[in-house]
């Protein structure tokens, strides 16, 4: 889907499909001087991450594995609820393992500080975080990203992952939700 697509539905486009890309290249070159000679897995974090997780995974020229694991802190709402819950935990041992965890954004820190927490106590030999996105004005507990794609001012956006009630993840931009989407009255 394109932002033409649902132009009545966004306020704009905060970040393009273009632009999007070619920060993943440049990343992708920093992870490769980075991890060179190390066993690198990346953990995406369903389901936002899995866009950025596939085209980061594509730019990358070497050999890496991946697993998956789903946490939340969002219910239907626009908000934090600040509660951690694993839905889904990584099927892959990290022991020893130099572990990445792909993110999509990095809004209040709950989450992706509780999970790189949660991840160091598994024996890894390090974790790290690249966040596409960083809302550094909603930040409630300081998380450190090793990379990070775009710092965005604090509005909800959606797009290339990020959803409303698990809508516009298919969008290929980033934009700010109008709104009158998540006002209305069901």
């Amino acid at each position: 889907m394109k932002i033409q697509d649902i132009q009545n539905e966004v306020v704009r486009e905060v970040v393009s499909e273009q632009d999007i890309d070619n920060k993943l290249g440049e990343i992708a070159k920093l992870i490769e001087k980075d991890y060179e000679g190390k066993d690198l897995l990346l953990v995406g974090v369903l389901k936002g991450a899995v866009m950025c997780m596939a085209d980061l995974s594509r730019h990358l020229s070497r050999h890496l594995e991946m697993d998956w694991m789903a946490v939340s802190t969002y219910g239907h709402g626009t908000t934090s609820t600040g509660v951690v819950r694993i839905l889904k935990d990584l099927d892959t041992d990290i022991e020893n393992r130099h572990v990445l965890i792909v993110e999509d954004i990095l809004d209040s820190g709950l989450t992706l500080s509780w999970l790189k927490n949660n991840l160091s106590t598994r024996g890894p030999a390090s974790v790290e975080i690249f966040t596409l996105l960083r809302k550094p004005d909603a930040l409630k507990i300081h998380v450190e990203p090793k990379y990070v794609g775009f710092d965005i001012p604090n509005e909800f956006v959606i797009g290339y992952g990020l959803d409303y009630a698990e809508k516009y993840r298919n969008l290929r931009s980033i934009a700010t939700l109008h709104p009158d989407v998540y006002t209305q009255k069901s």
